[in-house]
């Protein structure tokens, strides 16, 4: 028998400095919440809006892949590797932090915000030489199935991280039903609805909820409004 947890949309920590209005699934910065610590090796899901022109100064990370899914707008990235890039919808940007990076963040448009999902995942090798990667993604090959955006093997469709985890997006019409089979035994998947409302494993969910399960290999799932967009992260459940 399968285990879940339920985190509603609106049960999210809720972080509006003006500039930005983050909602955060798990703590992060001042929202401590101790049920919410993480899913797994899955330890930041940040919904993050950025207002015209503003965004986060220079600022270090070390030892965490960090994963950043642009929604909506261009969010403009630069690092102490040298890496100046803006990303938009349709692409995928990972960094692994390694021994440490320094990297600032802002809305590349002074006329309209930027919406993307800011994703920090425990590594399963610390220390490594940082590095950066991105790409753009062919998003009709997200449509009525789900699209591989991230693994653990450079090799294999998507970007790739230190990390035994898999991700997937996609984006489905009303009424189309399919299942998603494990990539590895053990693990666990966080489903999180980027729009409309869906049905995984018979617990109907809506726009912003996110639903963690484990101790299974399959999950059943169903769109229940036309442009359901979805993103499975499978990720280790032992943080190590």
């Amino acid at each position: 028998m399968s285990k879940t947890i339920l985190h509603k949309a609106e049960s999210r920590g809720d972080a509006n400095h003006g500039w930005l209005h983050s909602k955060h699934t798990f703590s992060f910065a001042e929202y401590r919440n101790p049920e919410r610590m993480h899913f797994g090796v899955l330890r930041v899901l940040n919904d993050d809006y950025v207002k015209e022109g503003m965004g986060f100064g220079t600022h270090p990370h070390d030892n965490m892949e960090i994963i950043s899914i642009p929604l909506e707008g261009d969010l403009e990235h630069k690092d102490s590797m040298g890496n100046v890039i803006v990303i938009k919808n349709g692409d995928v940007q990972v960094m692994s932090a390694g021994t440490g990076i320094t990297h600032s963040e802002y809305n590349k448009n002074k006329d309209k915000p930027v919406k993307f999902l800011q994703i920090w995942v425990f590594p399963n090798k610390i220390n490594v030489q940082p590095r950066y990667d991105q790409i753009t993604l062919n998003k009709s090959d997200r449509h009525n199935r789900f699209q591989q955006i991230l693994s653990p093997n450079a090799d294999d469709a998507g970007v790739w991280i230190y990390q035994e985890v898999w991700f997937h997006l996609g984006k489905f019409d009303k009424d189309f039903s399919t299942e998603y089979t494990f990539k590895k035994s053990g693990n666990g998947v966080y489903a999180f609805i980027i729009k409309s409302d869906v049905t995984i494993d018979g617990t109907a969910l809506n726009e912003r909820d996110g639903l963690g399960i484990w101790e299974t290999d399959k999950i059943s799932f169903k769109a229940n409004s036309q442009d359901a967009e979805i993103l499975f992260m499978e990720v280790p459940m032992n943080v190590n």
